[in-house]
């Protein structure tokens, strides 16, 4: 038992020993995690004291971060918001006063936004505060800061006046309780009539007249086709209207009228280029209207609660004047021309239109931007150009020929230009020195005819005679207009004829034949011209005093297009007077005989400078048919050459024998065809020429050409030509003829005169070769011929020779230096002159040759001038005919 009871207890010692072991183990390991967790714990704890020192410069660290990309990214869109003010409102619209200068835009442009003031955004540059007006909409400025919203208004005023093109913004100033001193700066403007002020109690007519304005520009000029003018503009590239701007500056409460009104200026106006900015009056509620509000602790754009906005001090005042004195200078001088090339077609469309029923053209841009066409047909069929020199008649006359040439081709059209006025402009469009080519519609150029009457009167006839033509065929195919003739004789070739005369009252002046003979061809052909196609454009600086015109109602009843130039008298009705106001490089386009109900004013290009027109002139030039011949050019300062006379070319020696009639050319003819003063010497009684006058240098030209011509029908050998130089001063070109004609050229002086008319006569009696005398200045022979060779003197040989020599073939070409020196010579002032067939008087007068040279009394309608001859022919001639002397041969 005992045993047993030892071992249970020796069984639970070891037990509990085992058990305290464990203990001991379990509390030592206890322990250790105690103190690895105390060190923990320490750790932790040191760890943990650091951490916010830590995070807290992490979060420093990261909030500066977002600051400095807020701020950045404030900048960009700062810069950004600035580019775009920069770019919507550019130069002028947004610049500082300090560099502030004028920046027209091109008139079909917007200006786009103007600036008021600036935004300050912190940490970033001021951006411009803009405001949308023209071709935006309103502005209403409130608040009970004046200065303020005085500064907005002259600052939304000026920008948009220096921003837009000169004239193309025109204020209306309402200012009743100063009396527009609120726009004082901007009286300049008034001058070219773009500011206008309207007096206390004119707001209903001032506001009508918007409404009115509004109404003409929807139905008129935008007509359904565009919702704005801005639109249109876009579209087109022009600017028709003006904006207009109405400035109203306090007043009265408005009436129902008036506040109805102002409703539709708000709603309709913006789109109509018709704008608002008010102070003092309230605008209703409407996208387009912008309010600015100045107060005493800022300014705000959209109302007390909008956006806060820095306001740009007001423009200086000196600023202010002399911008706008600049801008109504350059208005007053009026607008610069538009382009020629406005006028023609596309180059594949040149040359396509047809002119049976009429010409068409534009001559230029109406003030709605649409083409202002002139038309030349049955009706109207004639045109009347005035305008005091310097306002462009003569561009305007090249601006509409280039329109019409470029349409139609030279087998539609032919022009004839007339200028009587000294220059040669016109020249360019015949062929010339400088430049080869030509217009290939022009026929005819008459330049410098400003003392050739007679040329206007040549071209007068060739139309009538060309009306003749016209008509002739017309009745012969029952027709009664050129479109009919032209359907029924596709072959035939008519043209549209358009003869300009510039400066035609030099043709109509005074009380000669040549006046009353133009006139009544005038008349005659503005009445009969339309029906075959044959239209005048008579073109003039002042037509007052022209008594040969408006003497003929029936004539100037013809001349139902009008086309008045600035400042131009008495080519619109009596009591129109819409030239009077016309800016330059503009006219009145009337085709209604100049009633005001007809009038349409045209802007026109430029199209007289050389380059200008050269380029177009080129381009036809190149498409001209290939049987296509230059204008005839007429210079009325140019001395023609005999060798280039196509008379002269012409003449040729006939094979055998003698020509049948030998034709001696005098000179040129002042005609539209370049002939020439023909003398036909037939075996006939009279056939002789007689030279009268003083000029040495004409008088011998004329014998010159004389006897060129004839020796050019002779061959060599077969006719005689005796020269007798009498006169000092004749002796070069004498010598010269002399020379040129050779062997069959004999030389007499005066000395040796009366031995040839002793000859002459003595071989009257034989048949031979055909003989001709030319005697220059044989009038200074009289002492030597008065000395008898045999039975006669020479004086009665002479006689003899003209009576008997052209029976014979002998025919007498002489110089006389006076009628009376002639009539001495052949016997006194009593002596008949049937021997003097035809005469070429020089400075001799008409009164001078009298009756028995001249059929009826009192001689020709003759007055010298330099370098013209008058030429009359017995056998051919009722009147004389002027002639031009061909110049020297060498």
């Amino acid at each position: 038992m005992a045993d047993r009871r030892s071992q249970l207890v020796t069984r639970a010692r070891g037990m509990l020993g085992e058990a305290l072991g464990a203990t001991r183990t379990r509390l030592s390991s206890a322990q250790a995690e105690l103190t690895t967790a105390r060190e923990r714990l320490a750790k932790v704890r040191r760890a943990a004291s650091v951490v916010p020192e830590r995070v807290g410069a992490q979060r420093d660290r990261r909030l500066a971060e977002i600051d400095d990309r807020h701020a950045a990214r404030i900048a960009e869109l700062a810069r950004r918001a600035a580019d775009a003010a920069q770019r919507e409102a550019p130069g002028a619209a947004s610049a500082d006063w300090t560099r502030w200068h004028p920046t027209p835009t091109r008139r079909a442009e917007p200006p786009g936004a103007l600036r008021i003031g600036t935004v300050r955004i912190p940490g970033a540059e001021p951006v411009p505060a803009l405001v949308p007006l023209l071709d935006a909409g309103h502005v209403e400025l409130t608040g009970d800061d004046r200065e303020g919203c005085d500064a907005v208004v002259s600052a939304l005023l000026l920008r948009g006046v220096g921003r837009a093109d000169p004239g193309a913004v025109r204020l209306v100033g309402y200012d009743p309780e100063h009396l527009g001193g609120g726009l004082a700066g901007f009286a300049p403007l008034g001058t070219a009539g773009l500011l206008t002020f309207v007096g206390p109690g004119g707001l209903a007519r001032l506001l009508d007249d918007l409404v009115e304005q509004i109404r003409r520009i929807n139905e008129t000029v935008l007509a359904g086709e565009y919702v704005s003018l801005r639109e249109l503009a876009a579209a087109t590239g022009r600017r028709p209207e003006p904006w207009r701007v109405a400035v109203l500056l306090g007043g009265d409460e408005l009436s129902r009228h008036e506040r109805g009104q102002l409703d539709r200026v708000v709603r309709t106006g913006a789109a109509c280029g018709v704008h608002l900015v008010v102070r003092g009056v309230s605008l209703p509620e409407d996208p387009t209207v912008t309010r600015v509000g100045a107060y005493a602790d800022g300014a705000r754009i959209g109302g007390p609660t909008g956006l806060p906005v820095r306001l740009d001090p007001p423009p200086p005042p000196v600023l202010v004047t002399e911008t706008c004195r600049e801008v109504a200078a350059r208005v007053n001088a009026g607008p610069a021309p538009t382009p020629f090339t406005d006028l023609l077609p596309p180059v594949e469309q040149m040359w396509r239109e047809d002119s049976a029923t009429g010409l068409t053209a534009p001559i230029g841009e109406g003030p709605h931007g649409r083409p202002v066409l002139l038309t030349l047909g049955d009706y109207p069929p004639h045109a009347l150009i005035g305008g005091p020199s310097g306002t462009g008649k003569t561009n305007l006359i090249f601006a509409w020929i280039g329109a019409l040439a470029a349409r139609y081709s030279p087998s539609e059209l032919e022009f004839y230009l007339l200028d009587f006025k000294e220059g040669v402009s016109f020249a360019r469009f015949a062929k010339g020195r400088r430049d080869p080519s030509w217009l290939p519609h022009m026929r005819l150029v008459g330049i410098n005819v400003n003392t050739d009457r007679e040329f206007g009167l040549a071209l007068l006839r060739f139309l009538a005679e060309e009306l003749r033509r016209r008509a002739d065929a017309a009745k012969k195919h029952e027709v009664t207009k050129l479109a009919e003739l032209r359907a029924v004789d596709p072959t035939g070739h008519w043209p549209r004829i358009v003869a300009v005369v510039d400066e035609f009252q030099m043709l109509l002046a005074g009380r000669d034949v040549v006046a009353r003979e133009a006139a009544d061809l005038l008349e005659d052909l503005a009445r009969r011209g339309r029906s075959q196609g044959i239209h005048l454009v008579l073109a003039s600086q002042d037509v007052r005093g022209i008594e040969a015109l408006w003497g003929r109602p029936a004539l100037v009843a013809q001349f139902t297009l009008r086309i008045a130039l600035p400042k131009a008298l008495r080519i619109l009705a009596e009591r129109n007077d819409a030239a009077q106001s016309l800016p330059r490089h503009h006219a009145v386009v009337n085709a209604e005989s100049g009633m005001a109900e007809g009038n349409q004013v045209a802007r026109i290009p430029s199209a007289s400078d050389w380059e200008t027109w050269s380029e177009l002139q080129h381009r036809l030039w190149r498409m001209r048919p290939q049987d296509a011949a230059p204008a005839r050019l007429f210079d009325g300062d140019a001395i023609p050459r005999l060798a280039d006379a196509p008379d002269f070319r012409a003449l040729a020696a006939p094979e055998t024998g003698h020509p049948r009639t030998p034709v001696a050319l005098l000179g040129e003819i002042i005609d539209v065809q370049s002939r020439s003063a023909a003398l036909r010497l037939p075996r006939a009684p009279g056939r002789n020429l007689a030279v009268l006058g003083t000029r040495v240098d004409e008088a011998c030209a004329v014998l010159d050409a004389a006897a060129r011509s004839l020796a050019r029908q002779h061959r060599p050998g077969t006719a005689r030509f005796s020269i007798a130089c009498l006169d000092p001063d004749a002796d070069p070109a004498a010598r010269s003829l002399y020379e040129d004609l050779a062997e069959d050229a004999a030389w007499y002086d005066e000395e040796t005169v009366g031995e040839l008319m002793a000859e002459t006569a003595e071989g009257l009696g034989a048949p031979g070769m055909p003989h001709y005398l030319l005697l220059f200045a044989v009038d200074a022979a009289a002492g030597a011929l008065a000395t008898r060779i045999g039975r006669r003197t020479g004086l009665e040989e002479l006689r003899r020779i003209l009576h008997d020599g052209p029976e014979r073939r002998t025919h007498v070409l002489a110089w006389w230096r006076g009628v009376a020196r002639m009539r001495a010579d052949l016997g006194g002032p009593a002596a008949r002159t049937d021997q003097i067939g035809a005469w070429v008087a020089l400075d001799a007068h008409g009164g001078e040759l009298g009756s028995s040279l001249y059929p009826g009394t009192g001689g020709p309608d003759w007055y010298p001038r330099p370098w013209r001859g008058l030429f009359f022919d017995r056998a051919v001639h009722r009147t004389g005919q002027v002639i031009i002397p061909y110049g020297p041969a060498r």
